[in-house]
């Protein structure tokens, strides 16, 4: 083939990959589809809808360059390349981008949905990620534990570092931002610790035990709006709830194999009423309380259709009460909605 011939052949590849590019990316959704499974199932009033899967920049409606087409059309690149492999956890920010660990490839990857645009670090700075299991975000600034490193990472939205929060930390696992407090869990010393958003100490609370306050491999924790910290207490099947200077406030749950017990306890949030949801990795669902620690209802079971889990372990909500849930072992995170009344 000459030069004549191969460059019309190249402009038509890359136009028609532009087309296609244009044409076949999704936008997330917001709502659930009219066919969509819910929970409670029919004849009851369904409460939760499941909305769709995310897996990578595909599902946030970013498209692909016309070059990039004509280049992964020449290597064979599909662009599976870039979605996720064990997501872990999940958080919103301010504007209700989506930030979430995947501790498999060891990357924090970031959905903004207003721009359609999905970006991954491996770290920031010279440091870089082992173990990523917990994320926040404010202001632009990403807060990412790693477990392994024994670290908080601070680094902005360049990659650029800020700082790293590391002693007396010694296995963070669960991040939550409530005001201007960054909340951490470590599981290894059974206590949450708190630190401004510029990383410097301010308190901290729990010991290992199983009475009010004490704590045995606690894992996620989320701040409600209303003032309160939700804590999974993992190994001791239960949510302790807390005021912000860390005061004991309720608990609910026990080890149990039946609705309103826990066998995993791991991710915790709440939504825009008050109402507390929490992933339980063993179960393969959440379930959902309200704010005394009544149970309301179970959402999920083990397997691979909407609704379904494979060790699911971070969740976050944002204010229209979409629901993410990270479904690790089926490299996907989960989008639901509540529809009930507020």
């Amino acid at each position: 083939m000459n030069r004549r011939t191969t460059m019309p052949l190249m402009l038509a590849l890359l136009a028609t990959g532009l087309l296609e590019s244009c044409s076949s990316a999704p936008r997330a959704r917001l709502t659930p589809a009219a066919n969509a499974p819910v929970w409670p199932p029919p004849p009851s009033e369904p409460r939760i809808g499941f909305v769709q899967y995310l897996r990578g920049p595909h599902d946030i409606g970013q498209t692909t360059s016309a070059f990039r087409s004509f280049a992964n059309w020449i290597t064979g690149d599909t662009g599976e390349s870039l979605n996720l492999r064990k997501p872990f956890a999940v958080a919103l920010d301010e504007k209700e981008n989506l930030c979430v660990t995947d501790t498999d490839a060891n990357l924090v990857c970031f959905a903004d949905f207003e721009q359609k645009r999905w970006r991954s670090y491996d770290g920031a700075g010279k440091t870089k990620f082992a173990s990523p299991v917990a994320v926040a975000r404010r202001n632009g600034i990403f807060y990412v534990a790693d477990s392994e490193l024994a670290k908080v990472i601070a680094f902005r939205e360049d990659g650029k570092l800020l700082f790293e929060i590391s002693a007396p930390l010694q296995r963070p696992v669960g991040l939550a931002i409530a005001g201007e407090v960054l909340c951490v869990v470590d599981s290894q010393l059974h206590a949450v610790f708190c630190f401004g958003l510029d990383g410097k100490f301010q308190s901290r609370f729990g010991q290992r035990g199983t009475g009010p306050g004490e704590f045995n491999f606690p894992t996620g924790i989320a701040a409600d709006g209303r003032g309160h910290l939700l804590v999974a207490d993992t190994m001791n099947c239960r949510v302790q709830v807390f005021d912000l200077a860390g005061k004991f406030i309720l608990e609910f749950g026990s080890n149990g194999d039946t609705s309103g017990h826990f066998a995993r306890p791991k991710g915790v949030a709440a939504d825009a009423a008050g109402r507390i949801y929490v992933v339980d990795a063993l179960f393969d669902n959440f379930q959902i309380f309200d704010s005394d620690g009544e149970l309301l209802l179970n959402v999920g079971e083990t397997g691979s259709e909407p609704g379904n889990f494979g060790l699911p372990n971070g969740i976050a909500i944002g204010a229209d009460n979409r629901i993410f849930v990270a479904d690790a072992y089926n490299h996907r995170v989960q989008v639901f909605k509540y529809l009930g009344q507020p």
